[in-house]
């Protein structure tokens, strides 16, 4: 168990660290023209590294909310639920405390959003609390969903980890101007701790709404492939 939980700290760090990083970091500089499609695929080349360097540890969760989607899919047992959450959220924490070293090292930084999460004002692009509870919740459930599928035994071996850090990239492309993009409530619980912003306040969200869409995304995986 303890490898495993190491394998979820790693991995989490690595998450947000990079990717978050891409949005602090390396799109301060403009001439490096990053920009959105630069931070997506940042996420998701997050996934896809760990996924294929520990994933067969502790099945590369990362994330909460795909950690109770595997319980709710019945690939993890619910027993060992609460330090996967723990080791996620601390991998998160340490990563963002190490990010703010680092960004807090040139002249005239502010942590301002810090890559948090948000809604209404601390939205990209000012949407609701309605609109970013359902984009989480939907792009949640379908991470889950296309988890489950792509890791399932009937799935072609060797390629889960590309398929899901490319539905991650997605994701980001889809929901970065609506929530900054969470569907990871240890990701959105490490950035607000540095946030200038009233991030913090806003975090209960990012932890309800990625956990109903998982548990949704298991539950439509279950009915679709309930033979596995």
């Amino acid at each position: 168990m303890q490898r495993k939980l190491a394998a979820e700290f790693f991995g989490t760090f690595w998450l947000v660290f990079c990717g978050c990083g891409a949005a602090i970091i390396a799109s301060a500089f403009p001439d490096v023209g990053i920009g959105l499609l630069g931070v997506a695929l940042a996420f998701g080349l997050t996934v896809v590294t760990m996924a294929y360097a520990v994933g067969g540890i502790s099945g590369g969760h990362f994330n909460p909310a795909v950690s109770v989607g595997m319980v709710v899919g019945g690939r993890l047992p619910a027993g060992e639920l609460v330090g996967y959450i723990v080791a996620q959220v601390i991998g998160a924490a340490v990563a963002a405390t190490v990010l703010y070293l680092i960004a807090s090292g040139k002249p005239g930084f502010e942590a301002g959003g810090f890559a948090s999460n948000g809604f209404g004002d601390l939205s990209p692009g000012k949407y609701t609390l309605h609109s970013a509870l359902i984009m989480e919740m939907a792009m949640t459930a379908f991470f889950i969903f296309i988890i489950l599928a792509t890791t399932a035994p009937r799935a072609p071996a060797g390629f889960a980890p590309l398929a899901i850090g490319l539905t991650l990239t997605l994701i980001h492309l889809v929901s970065i101007p609506v929530t900054n993009t969470s569907v990871n409530p240890a990701r959105s619980t490490g950035a607000a701790l540095f946030a200038q912003t009233a991030a913090f306040s806003q975090l209960w969200l990012f932890w309800l709404a990625p956990i109903v869409g998982a548990a949704i995304g298991a539950i439509a995986w279950k009915a679709l492939f309930g033979d596995e």
